[in-house]
């Protein structure tokens, strides 16, 4: 019986995939689950398992654009000796025999029944105890996720919500628990990247116990499964990394043919490419050997490139689900706002000496270091609540504005910019944002910040600053309508009463969408911001 595979749905806005690279070839023999092909789409590229054990016919060849649904291949099933085999030979003399005669052939199917009968049951029982285990909902914007790495192997033993793997979205990283306990089937590997509902594994309830008692009664199909183990030593995917473990692999420089996979079909998983090494010492033994036999002709090959003098070698990498996300939303923002920025600077002084004079009763009291951002963020609190429209946003027609204040703070990570929030930052003193600050911080940097932690905000704060960045037009987070930018603090002379001083400057920008914020509103919330910062006792007096 021939099984058609089609392309499956891979999100809410993609509505056609190009199929990338076939990891097996026309009338090969694959096994369910087992990896057919890569498929591509806008957003993301990830892998095409099988559905059923048998003979693959391909459809669709590389390269070819293919709409949802359509068919890419198809599987002529195989049965096996288990299963299929004993099944029609209990139902041919059954059928006929007990129409004719319902009393006599009763003993005689009996004698057949008792031997095939053990052999259907175990595979009955567990094949109604295998649990898939599915990608769940993580959020309302989140189409698809991505597998960062498995903490369990092909076939491990698991117990129930012990964690199998950590998912990555565009905003967060999360961990998968187990939903019972029994044997792991690994269905997506490392580096897929799957959408809600997709099937990432499977788990089979009392797998193990189910094994030992099969295998008395299967010596036969053994030797059958000995080729496809064979097989997938030789390596359909051999070489061939995971996108996690090929963008590992090109920053330490590797080459993936010298390194043995150990996922399905000898497919390269991460744990693979963080354990690789190069080798450093096995390359120049082979060289010395090689130099003496080509005689002085590859002297000349060399000295040519060395001659060109710059190294202009080159490599790819594919973009993370976070990094595509960000880029799609700066477009976004770019193109659907209407964007402008104001500037002005700060006199840090009075800032920097407050701290000076304060910062270690501070921390031996609250046991947390008294920042620039807690000043900031209170000075901000102050001015959105008498610049309401700073602090709103678009719907549709209409503009939601806030009573409160939910800042959200940039944080850079080894895997882009995250945006955690401070809920209600403007009922907190110093040490709460500055404790808030730090715990958000943390998490962010541990890629341990939850959906919930990075929504929601109502205005944001991002400190390019810390890089030595001195002015820059920051991009509006979106759907909020403003975001102040801090920069590094610079020594400048500047006029102070009469008379040329040098004072700590820093430049702050507000980019605000012009729909909804007028010229004045921004300008006005910018100066109301320096006079707080430059004169901290308004802060505490609350004028």
């Amino acid at each position: 019986m021939a099984i058609e595979m089609k392309v499956p749905p891979v999100g809410e806005s993609i509505t056609e995939v190009t199929v990338g690279s076939w990891h097996k070839k026309e009338g090969d023999s694959v096994k369910r689950d087992e990896v057919l092909c890569e498929l591509e789409s806008d957003k993301a590229s990830f892998e095409f398992p099988a559905e059923a054990d048998g003979v693959l016919h391909i459809m669709a060849q590389e390269g070819d654009v293919l709409p949802i649904g359509a068919v890419l291949c198809t599987i002529d099933a195989v049965g096996t000796s288990n299963g299929a085999a004993p099944a029609p030979k209990v139902e041919a003399p059954v059928a006929p025999k007990p129409v004719e005669q319902p009393a006599a052939p009763q003993p005689e199917a009996a004698k057949p029944e008792p031997a095939p009968q053990p052999a259907p049951a175990p595979a009955a029982t567990s094949a109604s105890q295998v649990i898939e285990m599915k990608v769940p909902p993580v959020g309302e914007s989140i189409t698809e996720v991505t597998i960062a790495s498995w903490n369990k192997k092909e076939g491990d033993q698991v117990a129930l919500d012990e964690v199998l793997c950590e998912l990555e979205s565009d905003k967060a990283t999360f961990e998968l628990p187990s939903e019972a306990a029994g044997t792991l089937r690994i269905v997506a590997e490392a580096g897929a990247t799957l959408a809600i509902g997709a099937v990432i594994c499977k788990i089979e309830v009392g797998a193990a116990a189910a094994q030992p008692a099969s295998q008395p009664a299967a010596p036969a199909p053994q030797p059958a499964a000995q080729p496809a183990a064979a097989q997938a030593a030789d390596g359909y995917a051999a070489n061939h990394p995971s996108p996690v473990a090929a963008k590992i692999l090109a920053e330490k420089g590797i080459d993936p043919k010298e390194v043995n996979g150990t996922g399905i079909g000898g497919r390269i998983m991460k744990d693979d490419a963080v354990k690789a090494e190069k080798p450093a010492q096995a390359a120049p033994a082979p060289q010395p050997a090689a130099a003496p036999a080509p005689k002085p002709a590859p002297a000349p090959v060399a000295s040519a490139p060395a001659s060109g003098g710059d190294n202009r070698g080159q490599h790819r990498e594919r973009m993370s689900s976070l990094r595509k996300t960000i880029a799609r939303r700066l477009v976004a923002v770019k193109n659907e706002t209407a964007m402008l920025t104001t500037f002005n600077e700060v006199d840090m002084k009075p800032i920097m000496d407050l701290r000076a004079k304060y910062k270690d009763k501070f921390k031996e009291k609250h046991a947390v270091g008294l920042g620039f951002m807690s000043f900031f963020a209170k000075a901000i609190c102050v001015a959105l609540q008498e610049f309401p429209a700073v602090n709103a946003m678009i719907d549709g027609d209409s503009i939601v504005f806030n009573d409160f204040c939910d800042i959200s703070i940039a944080v850079s990570t080894e895997r882009g910019l995250v945006v955690p929030v401070i809920r209600n930052a403007e009922s907190r003193d110093f040490a709460g944002i500055e404790k808030e600050i730090v715990r958000l911080a943390g998490l962010a940097r541990d890629n341990k910040l939850t959906i919930e932690q990075m929504t929601g905000g109502t205005f944001t704060i991002t400190n390019g600053g810390t890089f030595g960045s001195m002015l820059s037009t920051p991009i509006i987070n979106a759907p909020q309508s403003a975001i102040l930018g801090m920069h590094n603090i610079v020594e400048r002379p500047v006029v102070v009463n009469g008379e040329i001083v040098i004072r700590p400057i820093m430049y702050v920008a507000l980019s605000y969408d012009h729909r909804i914020i007028d010229g004045k509103d921004s300008v006005s919330f910018l100066v109301r911001v320096k006079q707080l910062l430059e004169d901290p006792a308004r802060l505490l007096l609350g004028v």
